[in-house]
C-alpha cells in the first residue's frame, strides 16, 4: 500500500506544526519557543510575523484548528491544537529521515530535539537515518579527489556518522531497562 507523500512545509512550518501537536497553546507562545534563544529556536528559529503567518497556512491546510481563547490578564489569545490529521502528519514527519547529509544540521535535528521534547524514543528515527545515508557518508568518507571541497564532505560525513552513533548510544541508555 503507498504511502501519502507528506505536505511541502517549510522547516518553520513543521517546528510550529510539532509545538502545536504537544499541546493546545496559542501563537505567542509558538513564537517564544522558536525565538533564537528559545528552548526550540536554538536549533531552528523563526520570527514573529513567520510564526503567525505558518499558523496561517497550516489552518488553511486543515492540520490545526482554533479551539477556545485563553485569557492572559487584558490580553486574550486564540488556543490552537494540531487537528487529528495535523498529528498524523507530524507523527509521520518526524519518524522520516532525511535525505541529505547537509540537512542532518537543520531537519534531523529539530526532528530529534521535537521529539525528546514529546519523549519519544530517538533511537528509532537515528537508525532509520543510519541505513538512509549509511552508503553516502561511507562514500564521501573517502574522498576521490585532493581538494579542500572533498574534504570538508569527507569531514562533514565523518562527524555526522558519529553524531547519529553517539544519538543511538545515549538513547539505548536512557531507555528502561538499560
Amino acid at each position: 500500500m503507498a504511502t501519502t507523500p507528506l505536505p511541502e512545509l517549510s522547516l518553520g512550518e513543521w517546528a510550529t506544526l510539532a509545538l502545536l501537536r504537544e499541546h493546545p497553546t496559542h501563537g505567542w507562545a509558538v513564537v517564544k519557543l522558536l525565538a533564537p534563544n528559545g528552548e526550540v529556536g536554538s536549533v531552528w528559529s523563526l520570527s514573529r510575523p513567520l510564526v503567525y503567518r505558518a499558523v496561517e497556512r497550516l489552518e488553511a491546510m486543515k492540520l490545526v484548528a482554533p479551539i477556545g481563547v485563553q485569557q492572559l490578564g487584558a490580553r486574550s489569545r486564540v488556543l490552537l491544537t494540531a487537528t487529528g490529521s495535523g498529528q498524523r502528519t507530524v507523527d509521520r514527519w518526524l519518524s522520516t529521515p532525511v535525505d541529505h547529509v547537509r540537512d542532518v544540521r537543520t531537519e534531523l535535528l529539530l526532528k530529534l530535539v521535537l521529539r525528546q521534547r514529546r519523549g519519544l524514543d530517538l533511537e528509532p528515527l537515528v537508525r532509520a537515518q543510519q541505513r538512509r545515508l549509511g552508503s553516502v557518508l561511507r562514500r564521501l568518507e573517502q574522498p576521490e579527489h585532493d581538494d579542500v571541497v572533498s574534504l570538508w564532505r569527507a569531514e562533514s560525513a565523518g562527524s555526522v556518522r558519529r553524531f547519529l552513533a553517539a544519538v543511538e548510544e545515549r538513547a539505548r541508555a536512557t531507555q528502561p531497562g538499560s
